[in-house]
């Protein structure tokens, strides 16, 4: 990909033309004598019969041919193709139409009160993460715990880029693939959001450029955001490190993220604790 803004239009289409494809007939309960053995997942008669629209409408949406659907149309689209609650916010965010309730908004940096509550949440690592994953704020803990930080520039303190390219980070997650693939849907949703942001835009070409793995897992068109989970961490001082992660949503700030780690064992918290006395 380019550096240019989203083309939202393309995008919308083949995310329609992904998700069709990638949706087993099985799932939906259609007779087997319908199908076409050269037909990936469901046809777009098939689509439209679902959504209650036309064949040709499906087909125009999937060539890009410049549709506006309403809320309605998109609505049932994501009911016909089982779209789960982040693929609908994408498809929404594609043709400029979010949902109610959903979060999403300009650009803004830490504030001052996030900057000390990230300070506050120590001694477990935090730090603040915007839409791009940029760092905005860290407190000493999260300094220590990633390595090689304090040799980043400032303007490579992002989260993507030092676990894609940041020497030191190279084997610090033992399942580096899953780490990918959740920041990688992170930021397709936040491509989505913000299609005019250029230095997004910018950062996804850089690391589609210069990480196999990246080019491979974005082509795969997977969105959302894993707010909750479990990482195994490889310190070269500590060693093994298991971590609970959480990701909170600041009322105020919808748009920025505030990651929080915690030790998930007594091992784990040991090693964290003379991590961080160092």
């Amino acid at each position: 990909m380019t550096t240019r803004t989203m083309d939202t239009t393309q995008e919308l289409a083949a995310f329609l033309r992904s998700r069709r494809e990638g949706l087993a007939p099985d799932r939906l309960g259609l007779p087997s004598h319908r199908r076409s053995r050269r037909t990936p997942g469901l046809r777009r008669e098939e689509v439209a019969e679902l959504a209650g629209v036309s064949t040709d409408y499906v087909v125009r949406l999937e060539q890009g041919r410049g549709l506006r659907p309403s809320a309605q149309v998109l609505a049932a689209l994501a009911r016909a193709l089982c779209l789960d609650p982040s693929e609908r916010d994408y498809l929404f965010d594609l043709a400029g139409r979010r949902r109610p309730g959903t979060t999403g908004g300009p650009d803004a940096g830490a504030t001052p009160p996030l900057a000390r509550l990230v300070g506050d949440l120590s001694p477990l690592p935090a730090m603040l993460l915007d839409h791009r994953y940029d760092i905005l704020a860290w407190n000493p803990e999260m300094a220590r715990l990633l390595p090689g930080f304090e040799t980043v520039p400032p303007s490579r303190r992002n989260a993507m880029w030092l676990c894609l390219l940041h020497p030191a980070m190279r084997g610090f997650y033992a399942d580096r693939e899953q780490v990918l693939r959740d920041g990688i849907a992170h930021l397709r949703a936040a491509w989505a959001a913000h299609p005019q942001d250029r230095e997004l835009a910018a950062l996804i070409a850089e690391f589609a450029a210069q990480d196999e793995d990246f080019a491979r897992l974005w082509a795969q068109r997977e969105v959302g955001v894993n707010g909750r989970g479990r990482k195994l961490l490889r310190h070269p001082v500590a060693g093994a490190i298991t971590v609970d992660f959480e990701v909170l949503l600041p009322l105020q700030d919808p748009q920025l993220r505030l990651l929080v780690y915690r030790a998930a064992d007594e091992e784990s918290r040991a090693s964290l604790d003379r991590l961080c006395a160092r």
